[in-house]
């Protein structure tokens, strides 16, 4: 494969590993017009030999060619061998489908198994990007499984199954995808369509979530899958959308999470979690386990009983997989005695955070401001100096508050900003004016929030701003100096990593409710623990 050094080279070698006149869909055809088929045998026979020995070189030497950063952008990050053979052997003790379905197929993983674990089905590849789909027609061919495949060019929210007799297996990978990728339209299809099962969907859902909503649409009672994700929608709000459907509809039968060391995918630094289900045949109870290696997931066939009713009640199905301690007797959850909030959400640093491009603005918008979470590690304890801080433009949402001399400049930058797109990404498009960033009031303590460490708790004594890069902590009723500098110091004594959500390489992540979850002392025991009284 050494000579294959672009997608030209790769769907060159596709095509020679295809019969003369191949039937090609209209996009692939589009994406091979003007590329002649490879001649070089000894690649051919090689990459040939390959296939047949049950690996992927097409899909392997795509990862290479395609930056990572491209395919993110689109949800390729294509999955390992032991994740794909326990997923295969879990639908293979279901029972054997009369079809199986890979929604955003790549270059076939899912379905040469699925080939080989169901010799009688039908599969059904269902892929966007043509040359991704062109290496999965080359795969099939070499694998003896093109005759009893279908190919389908096109968003798996788009595309259409004929009608059968049996059961549909639906398996694979779904693309994730962030949402502020995904477009307006497609973002009021997966509200419409999930309002259609009776659940609420949020907008910063990414795809693969909208991927479970389209086969719920697709599939019919009795039929059956299992999925591999990030494990993020476990606790997040725009999660509760699969959580919902799981515990109805969609019919969850068992969840593995795979632990965050394990590392599921090589080129994404990503959880994993597998779901199974049973379309509208959800079992009494919910199988649940911790994965800490590829090696247990052993066919997906261990894990704890849950109840359903169990984990209905739980908010964050996390705890449901490692359940944390309990409060203990005298202490109270730091929320009682705070708020936390993550900072404002610029929507385009580069425009929002101030350089050159805002010379001309007066210095009363230039709001000092926590931009980086290294602000408040090198801050130590305390952050007293706002000169080491970059500034944030902060405009009010009615430029008719500021003087009128300053408008002139504040318009010059306007346009410019506008120029660069300032007013078309999503944070944007959803203020009350486009340009007001709307940082929040200072607050008297800022954490970093995700690291390969425990948080760093700081006291902002110079009344800095935060964007979303940290949390702010503000008391629910007022607290003096002294109490806030003797909760800071408690906070930063006895918070570890384990408290937080542990992600995929070690990278700890605390969200603002995980914050605030935080079992501390009442504060007149910590004003007490703290001066030795």
């Amino acid at each position: 494969m050494t000579i294959i050094h672009s997608e030209r080279d790769l769907i060159a070698l596709a095509l020679a590993l295809l019969p003369a006149r191949p039937t090609l869909t209209i996009t692939e055809r589009a994406a091979s017009k003007g590329i002649k088929r490879l001649a070089d045998a000894t690649v051919i026979a090689k990459t040939r030999a390959d296939i047949l020995a049950g690996h992927d070189p097409l899909g392997e030497a795509f990862a290479r060619i395609r930056p990572s950063a491209v395919r993110r952008e689109d949800g390729a990050t294509y999955t390992p061998a032991p994740i794909i053979h326990s997923m295969m052997t879990w639908a293979a003790s279901e029972g054997s489908p009369a079809r199986v379905v890979d929604a955003g197929a790549g270059s076939g993983r899912f379905l040469l198994a699925a080939g080989l674990q169901f010799p009688n089905s039908h599969l059904i590849g269902i892929e966007y990007d043509p040359v991704a789909a062109l290496l999965l027609r080359a795969n099939l061919t070499i694998a003896s499984l093109i005759e009893r495949s279908i190919i389908i060019v096109d968003d798996y929210r788009l595309a259409e199954l004929p009608t059968i007799k049996g059961k549909t297996l639906f398996i694979g990978n779904p693309p994730y995808v962030r949402h502020h990728l995904i477009g307006a339209d497609a973002k009021r299809w997966f509200a419409d369509a999930a309002a259609g099962f009776g659940v609420k969907a949020s907008k910063l859902a990414g795809l693969h979530i909208h991927f479970y909503v389209r086969t719920l649409e697709l599939a019919r009672t009795g039929d059956y899958g299992a999925f591999i994700t990030s494990a993020e929608w476990l606790d997040v709000n725009y999660g509760s959308t699969l959580r919902e459907l799981l515990a109805q509809r969609l019919g969850g039968v068992a969840l593995h999470v795979l632990d965050p060391a394990v590392m599921p995918f090589s080129d994404a630094t990503t959880t994993g979690a597998i779901t199974c289900f049973r379309i509208g045949r959800r079992p009494k109870q919910f199988r649940v386990r911790a994965v800490e290696s590829l090696e247990q997931l052993n066919g997906l066939s261990s894990g704890r009983l849950v109840p359903w009713a169990t984990v209905e009640a739980a908010k964050r199905w996390s705890i449901i997989i490692r359940p944390g301690a309990a409060v203990p007797a005298g202490y109270i959850e730091l929320g009682e005695l705070c708020r936390v909030h993550r900072g404002q959400v610029t929507g385009d640093n580069g425009i929002w955070i101030a350089g050159e491009h805002a010379r001309e603005l007066p210095a009363s918008v230039l709001t000092p401001t926590v931009t980086k979470a290294r602000d408040l590690l090198r801050a130590g304890d305390i952050l007293t100096n706002e000169m080491d801080l970059r500034r944030v433009i902060n405009l009010p949402a009615d430029l008719d508050e500021l003087p009128a001399s300053t408008l002139p400049g504040i318009k010059r930058f306007l346009q410019w900003a506008k120029r660069q797109g300032g007013d078309q990404s999503y944070t944007a498009q959803h203020r009350r004016a486009w340009w007001s960033v709307g940082l929040k009031a200072p607050a008297p303590i800022m954490c970093t929030y995700m690291a390969r460490r425990a948080p760093a708790f700081v006291r902002n004594l110079c009344d800095a701003r935060h964007i979303n890069i940290a949390h702010g902590l503000y008391p629910r009723q007022p607290l003096n100096v002294r109490q806030l500098d003797t909760l800071a110091s408690w906070l930063r004594k006895n918070v570890g990593v384990e408290s937080g959500r542990t992600y995929a390489g070690g990278l700890t992540k605390f969200e603002p409710k995980e914050i605030e979850r935080l079992a501390i002392p009442d504060l007149a025991a910590i004003m007490a623990m703290e001066t030795g009284a």
